[in-house]
């Protein structure tokens, strides 16, 4: 069947259409625009319930970031040292004691932190049934992350969309309905759209970064040199680092890649795994070449480990 002959036909309107004809179409963009709310709706519950009980467990596992600064809640009494000023003294905690103290707040500066997400056809794959697509593994952890950063009184917002950056509960729910919209397939880009953010604005960027890394650096590098700091979150099938498979298998490609059958794939391990790992040390090396950090999750493993190890590593860079 040829091109031509599946194509959908575009119609218009135009002047001579009745308003009878108008109202139809207006109805029926209706309609569809609520079945897409539905859809999004139905989605949504599952999806923050994951992800909020993965950022539940995470959050056990840290301390916090609490900082000496600026700000209104209170954190801490410590010793008055000779040299600091006297109007900081606690006279009341200090009148307790024969020692002064000084009444410390928490440090109340915000952090604007960029997510995103790869939503290219190559993480819409999973290699059994029993596991989560890497699509499905990205969304929980950003949502997870996300909900981490609020908590920590961070203002969070997803790259590439209009909302600015917000540290209200309700920014969970917008970013999930975002995530949504946004399925794997419904974008052609494996990386980052190049977006004007603020300098020493903070990324976090979650993919299976697949791409060649000449277009990795090429994207990444421009943020970079405006001083924007980064952390990127390696989403893997295990399919994908082990190459399972024996005998005669065909593999076709999600991005236009085309087919490859192969007669005996075992004969490919060894050089399938070499190629594998040089692309993870090669993108390792960029990453940290340009101050930036790196991190992994596989879907056959838990996603609180992988989440808890991000997390610190912006928290340590949020200090």
């Amino acid at each position: 069947m040829n091109a031509a002959a599946t194509e959908p036909r575009k119609t218009s309107l135009g002047r001579t259409g009745t308003a009878k004809d108008q109202g139809r179409g207006a109805t029926a963009a209706r309609e569809a625009a609520r079945r897409e709310a539905e859809g999004l709706a139905a989605r949504l519950p599952p999806l923050l319930v994951a992800a909020l009980r993965v950022a539940s467990t995470v959050e056990q596992g840290v301390h916090g970031r609490r900082r000496v600064g600026t700000g209104e809640a209170f954190w801490q009494f410590r010793q008055y040292q000779p040299g600091e000023p006297a109007t900081r003294i606690d006279w009341r905690q200090s009148a307790k004691s024969d020692r002064l103290f000084l009444r410390e707040t928490e440090w109340a500066a915000a952090q604007s932190v960029w997510l995103w997400r790869d939503a290219s056809a190559s993480m819409g794959w999973r290699s059994a049934a029993g596991l989560p697509l890497k699509s499905e593994r990205a969304d929980i952890l950003l949502l997870a992350l996300a909900a981490l950063l609020l908590r920590a009184g961070e203002r969070v917002a997803l790259l590439g969309e209009d909302l600015p950056p917000s540290s209200s509960r309700a920014s969970l729910d917008r970013m999930a309905l975002a995530l949504g919209r946004t399925a794997p397939g419904k974008t052609p880009e494996s990386l980052p759209p190049n977006r004007p953010l603020p300098r020493h604005a903070l990324m976090v960027l979650m993919g299976d970064f697949l791409s060649p890394l000449a277009d990795v650096e090429a994207t990444l590098r421009p943020y970079a040199e405006r001083g924007i700091r980064g952390h990127l979150l390696l989403v893997s099938d295990p399919a994908e680092e082990d190459l399972p498979f024996l005998g005669r298998v065909r593999f076709e490609g999600l991005e236009a890649e085309g087919e490859l059958l192969l007669s005996r794939v075992e004969t490919v391990h060894e050089a399938y795994a070499e190629r594998y790992r040089l692309h993870r040390e090669g993108l390792a090396a960029l990453v940290r070449g340009l101050g930036w950090s790196i991190a992994a999750n596989r879907t056959d493993r838990p996603a609180e480990p992988g989440l808890l190890a991000l997390y610190r590593q912006i928290a340590d860079s949020l200090e």
